[in-house]
């Protein structure tokens, strides 16, 4: 597996790794030569996290709607570790949303943690790399920012705006020296998707998963969408007009 070259000096800093794929990306780095920095809310689940790897995993706890806790806490991170090379936005909160139980703190609860989350670590972050002139921002999105699906009025808004917002950072990022992915996986079996109560198309393990982003990153990849076979019909659905486009979801979702 092709992954992120460790620096001479400096680390790597994760938010949403006390489990899942935040979790199992520091693992991978850490193995490599890479000292990570791991935000999450609960101190508990990230200090049992660091646990080990040769002490390369150190807990910053951190809730990323927050945002004077984020300014805060990089020059913490740094100060320890040394400068931020790798920034790996991946903080996450998904709750389904359907008209007959819609309730607006739902909406207002995932747009905090998935776009304004991301928001928030990516301005605490960012001085420091341009300043260098180097570093490398990645955040987290979805297959469901390409169009509304089912239940997803909440999450895929989010991971939408998630979308756009790294989009338009690459313009000024690319002239600054800064790298920048946009990471938009299919369904992986993490705490988060554990509680879908439907099936799930194409369904990867954690551990595939991290393996496919991190050679993305490795390769400075924009765009490190997966799996295939659930991305590209994804991206060609979005080209339908509405009038069958519609159709055809609720046929397939039976929604």
């Amino acid at each position: 597996m092709k992954i992120p070259v460790a620096p001479k000096e400096g680390c790597a800093w994760i938010t949403g790794a006390s489990s899942g794929m935040g979790l199992a990306m520091a693992e991978e780095l850490a193995a490599a030569g890479w000292h990570i920095a791991i935000s999450a809310r609960s101190e508990d689940k990230l200090r049992e996290a660091a646990e080990g790897h040769d002490g390369r995993i150190h807990p910053f706890p951190l809730d990323v709607t927050d945002g004077d806790a984020a300014a805060k806490l990089v020059p913490a991170i740094e100060e320890k570790l040394g400068p931020v090379r790798l920034a790996i936005m991946n903080a996450g909160a998904y709750k389904p949303v359907a008209a007959e139980t819609f309730d607006a703190e739902d909406v207002r609860r995932q747009m905090a943690v998935n776009y304004f989350g991301a928001v928030n670590c990516t301005a605490a972050v960012l001085p420091g790399m341009l300043a260098r002139k180097s570093g490398q921002l990645a955040l987290v999105a979805s297959p469901t920012s390409w169009r509304g699906l089912p239940r997803a009025a909440a999450y895929g808004a989010a991971k939408a705006a998630m979308l756009s917002f790294s989009e338009s950072m690459k313009f000024d990022l690319d002239r600054a020296g800064i790298d920048i992915s946009v990471i938009l996986p299919g369904f992986v079996r993490t705490p988060m998707t554990d509680q879908n109560d439907f099936e799930m198309p194409f369904l990867m393990e954690t551990e595939e998963a991290v393996a496919i982003i991190l050679e993305g990153l490795a390769r400075r990849r924009f765009e490190i969408a997966f799996p295939r076979r659930l991305v590209w019909p994804l991206k060609v659905l979005r080209m339908l007009p509405y009038g069958l486009y519609y159709p055809l979801m609720r046929k397939v979702t039976g929604l």
